[in-house]
Order: structure tokens, then C-alpha cells, then sequence
């Protein structure tokens, strides 16, 4: 886990230009063999963004939750292993029911999904009769089940504003629900949940980074807090974080996201260069290249949910789909 270390004390500084990690001769080993076990199992990888180098290195599929879902409604893989938290991979069994779905690392669990529970969220509702239920996609299939649809920050705007209500539950992301309400007449009542990485990502460390670097462009995502967005030049989520950086004219950006969106981008716009002010999610760290092979070759970790849970999540997770992304996501 010494790539996690050393993320991590790089991430610290607030204007840190890109990193990359060189594969040791050992982790292309690992890699060879997690290939070949993917053949031999009819076996697909769907990783999320702010993966480590090593496992963006096994990826199938890489992207955002978005992305991620789609991909994983649409894969004819007996196996799904999930890189990335637990919500991630509790959503591709829900759309995949007959499929095995690993997660890698059982202890990838995002906090912010944990912030709204099922009970709570009914004495919300019963607060508020009228209005639609809308779920970030970072919650837990229990709370999936009880919302009208759910979202991602790729299309959580064109979501809401697709609702007949004119009231909006919003959970768990407060930031998010801030911005969306930004994005339409709705009135949207918002959870007081939070992600710990972007909510430490502040105005202050941007302009910082932006004195450092005046001709960088500034793209954040939705996460962060309201300031921080709107002194950015564009907020997107991390696909479409991906999308900008490859049709702009920049040569410089500073990304306001979990520090390991920087590999990503670099992977697809390599003379180009990045800066963050932001820090490192050490969940969706958890997951390695060694707990890859051991769960894909024994099957183990498999993502299990009661059967009404997954019933009803699906529908809002479908739903969800059939929406698309937002136009600049």
C-alpha cells in the first residue's frame, strides 16, 4: 500500500502538477496474470476514475458512476469486478442480478453514502409528501429503493428538471443539491450529507493554485462547495472532466476532484499539464492488485442483496439511465 503513502503526502500540497506512477516489474507481473484469469473467466473490470495507476491498468472499462452503470447494464461478462467503493459495485448487481459481482475490497465504502439511512430518509419524505425523492447515486441500495430516481453528477440537473414535482428531496450531497438547485426553478430540499474529499477542497487552495498558474483552466467538480464552483471555469463531472480536457485549446488545468483524477487525464491528454487542490479519497484506494487476482480467481467478495432491495433500487437506477447525461457532461 505504499502507492496510497505517497499519493497521499503529494496530495497534501496545493499545487501539485501531475502524477504518475512507473509499474514495477512485480505489478506487471500481476497485471499479465489478472489478464489471463479475465479470459479465463469471462471476467470484466469496470474502474472508477480515481483508481490507482495499477488497477486503471486492468480497467476494461474506466469512467465515472455514470459511465460505470451503463457499462455494466450492458457487459455480457459472467463476472463483474468492481474498482471502486461499495455503492459502485452494490449498483452493477442491481442492474446485473444473474451476474457474480466482486468488490475487490470489502472496506471501500464511501462515507457520504452512509450519511442517509433508510429511516431517516422516510421521516424526511413524510415531512415533505409532495415532493420527488432523488438519490445520488452515492447512497446505498437500501436508500436506492426508496427514492423516484436516482442521479449522477453527469446528469443530476437534467434529472430533477425531468420530475413533475416542484419539490425535490436531494440526497445525501448537500454541495451537489446546491448546485442543481443552481440549474433549476425547483425548490430542492437538500440532505446534509457531504464528501469529505471534495468538502476540503476551498476557495482558498484554488486561488492559491490559480496564482500559481494564471492561464489554467479551472474545472471542479459538483461536490465541492458552491464557492469553489463558481470560481471555476467549468464544473463537470469526471467523464466530463475527461471530455473538456481533450476538445480544449488549454495546455494547463487545474482540477478541483480527488487528486487521482489526474492520472486518468493524463492517460488521455498526455502533453498536456494538470494541477489539483485536492486530496485523496483512501477508500476507493483500498482496492489493489492483489486482492484483484485473490477475489477473481477464488470468486470470493461476491455483492449480495436482498431481492426487494434490488427490485426496487432497479427501477430508479433505470430510470436514471434512460435520462442520459447532462449536454456538457
Amino acid at each position: 500500500m505504499a502507492i496510497i503513502s505517497e499519493l497521499y503526502h503529494i496530495c497534501q500540497k496545493n499545487r501539485m502538477k501531475l502524477y504518475t506512477h512507473n509499474l514495477t516489474e512485480d505489478e506487471k507481473k500481476l497485471i499479465a496474470e489478472i489478464n489471463i484469469l479475465k479470459k479465463e473467466k469471462n471476467a470484466v473490470i469496470l474502474v472508477h476514475n480515481y483508481q490507482s495507476p495499477q488497477i486503471l491498468a486492468v480497467a476494461d472499462y474506466t469512467g465515472d458512476s455514470f459511465a460505470l452503470a451503463v457499462e455494466a447494464q450492458k457487459t455480457t461478462a459472467d463476472i463483474i469486478v468492481f474498482c471502486g467503493v461499495s455503492f459502485m459495485a452494490e449498483t452493477a448487481k442491481i442492474l446485473n442480478p444473474g451476474k457474480k459481482v466482486i468488490l475487490p475490497s470489502i472496506d471501500a465504502i464511501c462515507p457520504m453514502a452512509a450519511m442517509v439511512d433508510p429511516d431517516g430518509l422516510q421521516h424526511l419524505k413524510s415531512q415533505h409528501p409532495n415532493a420527488a425523492v432523488v438519490a445520488y447515486v452515492n447512497t446505498t441500495a437500501a436508500v436506492k429503493a426508496l427514492v423516484d430516481i436516482c442521479c449522477t453528477s453527469a446528469n443530476a440537473a437534467k434529472v430533477v428538471n425531468s420530475l413533475d414535482q416542484s419539490e425535490i428531496i436531494f440526497v445525501p450531497d448537500k454541495h451537489l443539491a446546491a448546485y442543481v438547485q443552481t440549474k433549476t426553478t425547483k425548490k430542492i430540499i437538500p440532505w446534509e450529507g457531504y464528501c469529505y474529499v471534495h468538502s476540503k477542497i476551498t476557495l482558498d487552495r484554488l486561488k492559491d493554485a490559480k496564482n500559481s498558474h494564471p492561464n489554467a483552466e479551472i474545472i471542479s467538480h459538483p461536490e465541492c462547495p458552491m464557492e469553489v464552483l463558481e470560481a471555476s471555469d467549468y464544473v463537470l463531472s469526471t467523464s466530463g472532466m475527461i471530455k473538456r480536457v481533450q476538445q480544449s485549446n488549454s495546455q494547463e488545468f487545474i482540477i478541483g476532484t480527488e487528486c487521482g483524477m489526474i492520472e486518468a487525464l493524463k492517460q488521455v491528454a498526455p502533453e498536456k499539464d494538470f494541477y489539483t487542490f485536492g486530496t485523496i479519497c483512501l477508500q476507493q484506494k483500498k482496492n489493489t492488485l492483489e486482492n484483484v487476482y485473490e477475489h477473481l480467481q477464488n470468486e470470493t467478495q461476491q455483492v449480495t442483496i436482498d431481492q426487494d432491495i434490488m427490485d426496487k433500487a432497479r427501477q430508479s437506477l433505470e430510470k436514471m439511465i434512460a435520462i442520459g447525461r447532462n449536454n456538457e457532461a
